[in-house]
């Protein structure tokens, strides 16, 4: 077992190289001007392009140690993160946990402030980098406006954070067996219990290259994020179907109410709505019923859990400036 590092930093990477390799540079300057020493864990999620030879500089100040983890398949930018916290707690050690994107996104200047953070917090929260503004167009912020309006509806919890995060080495056990772990990182924290704190940050452009994010791929982000509160939805979409089913009951009752009590029927009308009113809430009952089935369902099945079932899909890890090392 390593000496332990003040910071491991896992960044999880997908044929995304030249920019991991101007954020390791950038790293590197920031951590050794705020003295911290740091192992970098670079989870490479099935890439196919091979690691350039020149991603690691050398020369190196504050990043100690640099290993590649190579998947043995692309699981997905969710997945890649906790496999890689997985692997950190069963092989490696530190003081403190950073996980960020490769891309130059999480501003490596913000890391410090992080770490700070955490100190002052005591060593026993997350601390998330909460974004004040983003950097994408126009559109796609539109879209993201819409994806924490919709969260926030179906589930009653405000988003403003994503992976960039630091957290005390301590709370990785207790992380790494949250089963929604293995589909979104920062849900699973939220879902997990754990004290959080957060920083305000402002999104950096990318180091090199095109953002990846699309539309499409935001969409899979935000039902990824969706699924670790599958029962919070599901408990408050019985509720919103239960009321819909009292109101419909209601107007039924105030049709017969009106059709037998007064003179303002009009021949015709009152079997018409009735029937209509009837097929709605047969409708209502019936999606109730299909979604209390699929929430209980879900509860009675078998969780993946991380920490056991990620060895499957690691095949090695490397030095980035050495040979081939087994796990």
């Amino acid at each position: 077992m390593r000496e332990p590092r003040d910071v491991l930093i896992v960044i999880p990477v997908y044929n995304d190289w030249e920019a991991v390799s101007l954020l390791l540079v950038r790293l590197d300057a920031v951590l050794a001007q705020a003295d911290i020493s740091a192992d970098v864990l670079l989870v490479d999620d099935g890439s196919v392009e091979d690691v350039p030879g020149g991603t690691d500089t050398g020369g190196r100040r504050a990043l100690c140690r640099i290993d590649v983890l190579k998947l043995r398949r692309n699981l997905g930018h969710q997945r890649a993160i906790a496999t890689g916290l997985c692997y950190a707690h069963d092989h490696l050690q530190a003081r403190a946990v950073v996980v960020m994107d490769g891309d130059g996104e999480d501003a490596p200047e913000d890391v410090p402030r992080l770490i700070e953070k955490l100190r002052a917090s005591g060593a026993r929260a997350v601390v998330f980098a909460e974004r004040t503004r983003r950097s994408e167009n126009l559109t796609f912020r539109i879209g993201y406006a819409l994806y924490r309006w919709a969260h926030r509806l179906l589930t009653g919890i405000a988003v403003r954070v994503g992976n960039f995060s630091a957290f005390p080495y301590a709370l990785l056990p207790r992380l790494v067996t949250v089963s929604e772990l293995w589909n979104h990182y920062a849900a699973a924290v939220f879902k997990s219990g754990l004290p959080r704190e957060a920083i305000p940050t402002t999104r950096a452009a990318r180091l090199h290259g095109r953002p990846r994010m699309n539309y499409v791929a935001l969409l899979a982000h935000g039902l990824s994020a969706l699924s670790v509160h599958a029962e919070l939805v599901g408990v408050r979409l019985l509720a919103v179907t239960a009321l819909l089913a009292c109101a419909l009951v209601g107007l039924m009752v105030g049709v017969l109410v009106v059709r037998l009590a007064t003179p303002l029927a009009i021949p015709g009308w009152t079997s018409t709505l009735a029937a209509i009113l009837l097929v709605l809430l047969v409708q209502v009952a019936g999606f109730a019923g299909f979604l209390a089935f699929v929430v209980l369902h879900g509860r009675s099945q078998p969780g993946f859990i991380p920490i056991r079932d990620y060895v499957h899909f690691v095949d090695s890890l490397r030095p980035l400036a050495g040979g081939a090392k087994e796990p």
